[in-house]
């Protein structure tokens, strides 16, 4: 997998250089490099942000710079697009066709370009990524879809952010874009929002952990998803708190139903909309007992709470 990244602080990224992720690298599985935004600046201050039109605190980035520099990493040349700037923000879309927050519309042949492009990316064609706090929250799932890609280029804002017309204009050049937040939370700038994807991404390209299997029982993880359950080391008795003796059993189907068990108790606790999402039909009789002594019905489609 190649990544680009462009920012105004490209030093930040030395720390993908360790761990995992900086193995990765070294055989192979994925190329990373980091471009300093400011490179593709013409003025005397390198400035890649102006005031914000119709006044307001903060900065803003520039799009003529964004574009010249991801012009030249996409390989397109400049044009001319026509959007529809009186479109407003439609709450009822659903933010899982692009996984953006931008719903301005653009014109038809910009629309017809658009259409094409696939939810799940081509392996052949870059997925340009920008956090943005007002972007729909990114999953495990988008992690799942976009490490099958083989070019993810992000985009690192900074101050008030980016210029809107920068995603709008790359979608209309039939780029997919994607806008995402990781949180309820707002941060300095878009580099600890990249970095969080870029390890939540690569840990699932094959070849990446060195025992794949330990993902499979992680939270958020297949159709059916759950928070994992709780996990242990030796010694068996630690400071007075000792491990479930059945961990201790060397019974493995009891260990296995004890953290199923589990999961679903840590599941219906923190996050019941997890459990909300299940699907009833694929849950085994352990499972509907579990969750019916819990407070669920488990009858339908879906769990509800009784």
């Amino acid at each position: 997998m190649k990544i680009d990244i462009v920012s105004v602080f490209p030093e930040y990224f030395e720390v993908l250089n360790l761990s995992l992720l900086g193995k990765a690298q070294e055989k192979g599985l994925v190329e990373v490099t980091a471009h300093n935004l400011r490179d593709w600046t013409h003025d005397v201050h390198h400035s890649v942000d102006d005031t914000p039109v119709g006044g307001g605190a903060g900065m803003v980035m520039k799009p003529e710079v964004w574009s010249e520099c991801l012009d030249e990493l996409l390989h397109l040349e400049p044009t001319t697009v026509t959007y529809d700037s009186t479109v407003t923000c439609d709450s009822t879309a659903d933010a899982d066709d692009t996984a953006s927050a931008d719903t301005a519309k653009p014109a038809e042949s910009a629309t017809e370009i658009a259409a094409n492009a696939d939810t799940v990316p081509a392996t052949d064609r870059p997925v340009l990524i920008f956090p943005n706090p007002s972007a729909p929250l990114f999953t495990q799932q988008d992690a799942t879809e976009l490490s099958h890609a083989n070019h993810l280029l992000f985009g690192c804002g900074r101050y008030e952010g980016y210029d809107a017309r920068i995603p709008q204009y790359y979608r209309a050049q039939g780029v997919d874009v994607r806008e995402y937040s990781i949180g309820d939370y707002v941060l300095n700038g878009g580099e600890v929002a990249v970095s969080v994807m870029l390890e939540a991404i690569t840990r699932l390209l094959p070849g990446f952990m060195g025992n794949a299997a330990s993902i499979v029982e992680e939270s958020y993880t297949g159709e059916n998803a759950l928070l994992e359950h709780r996990q242990y080391t030796k010694p068996a008795d630690w400071r007075g708190i000792k491990v479930p003796d059945v961990l201790l059993s060397g019974d493995h189907a009891k260990v296995d139903r004890f953290r199923r068990d589990e999961a679903l108790a840590k599941t219906n606790e923190l996050r019941p909309d997890l459990i909300e999402a299940l699907d009833c039909s694929k849950l085994d009789k352990a499972d509907r007992k579990t969750l019916m002594a819990l407070g669920w019905e488990v009858s339908g489609t879906h769990p509800r709470q009784r």
